[in-house]
Order: C-alpha cells, then sequence, then structure tokens
C-alpha cells in the first residue's frame, strides 16, 4: 500500500474516532440531562407526596382534636347536670336547714 494511501486511512480512521468520540460526548451529555430531569421529577413527586402526607395527617389531627373536644365537652355537659341535680335535691333540705337554724337564733334571744 502506498503511504499516501496509508496516511490517508490513518487520517480518515482519526476522523472516525473524533467523530465517534464527540458522539459519545454528546451521547453522554444527553444522559446526564435526562438523568437531572428525572432526578428533578422524583424530586417534585416526593415534595407533593410530602405536602399530601402532611395535609392528610393535618386534617387527621384536626379531626381526633375535634372528637376529644366534643368527648371534653360532653363530659363537661353531663359533670354540670349532676352538679344541678345534686343541687335541686339538696334545695328544700338547705332551706329547711336554714329555717331550723333562723328559728333556733330567734328562740334564743327570747
Amino acid at each position: 500500500m502506498p503511504r499516501p494511501e496509508v496516511l490517508e486511512r490513518i487520517k480518515t480512521a482519526e476522523s472516525d474516532a473524533d467523530d465517534i468520540v464527540a458522539e459519545a460526548e454528546a451521547d453522554r451529555e444527553e444522559r446526564i440531562a435526562e438523568a437531572r430531569r428525572e432526578a428533578e421529577e422524583i424530586r417534585q413527586e416526593a415534595e407533593e407526596e410530602a405536602s399530601e402526607y402532611e395535609s392528610e395527617r393535618l386534617a387527621e389531627a384536626r379531626e381526633e382534636i375535634e372528637e376529644e373536644r366534643e368527648a371534653i365537652l360532653e363530659d363537661g355537659e353531663q359533670a354540670r347536670n349532676r352538679l344541678v341535680s345534686d343541687a335541686e335535691a339538696n334545695t328544700e333540705e338547705a332551706v329547711e336547714y336554714a329555717i331550723d337554724q333562723f328559728e333556733e337564733a330567734v328562740h334564743a334571744q327570747t
């Protein structure tokens, strides 16, 4: 093979190699960009899921608090009703006691 042909083949091979390297670098850059896009999508999905979980948990906590509040109010209402009932039951006895004390005081003065 004559020398000029060999040199031409070497230049062609080098050019082909440069093309392959450039193509590989472009492919690498494209893959990196795609990986970054996927990572951003994953991050956004994770943020959305976290936000949704936070909202759900907050709603659950509010519901639990409301149930607890209702139970406390109901207990308080029952306690109040018992106190009123006890007070009403003792009213007559208290009035009789007060009258007896008053009568004793009046008789003690006379």
